[in-house]
């Protein structure tokens, strides 16, 4: 809920409460939020094409030196 209400507070979320019972939130992506799709999918391909390399390069830093 009070990540939903700093998206909403930031302008990327909208909130809408719905008049039935029991009473009920709706959440959706403002024009904002949904311009942030395409820069946080580029990031997600990267993760995924370089997931191999950042976990080598995780496990080579916490490797205790060899001296």
């Amino acid at each position: 809920t009070q990540t939903l209400r700093r998206l909403e507070r930031h302008g990327l979320v909208a909130r809408t409460v719905l008049s039935e019972m029991p009473p009920n939130v709706e959440y959706s992506l403002t024009s904002l939020g949904v311009s942030l799709l395409e820069p946080l999918q580029a990031i997600a391909d990267w993760s995924r094409v370089h997931f191999a390399n950042v976990a080598a390069a995780r496990d080579q830093f916490d490797q205790p030196d060899s001296e």
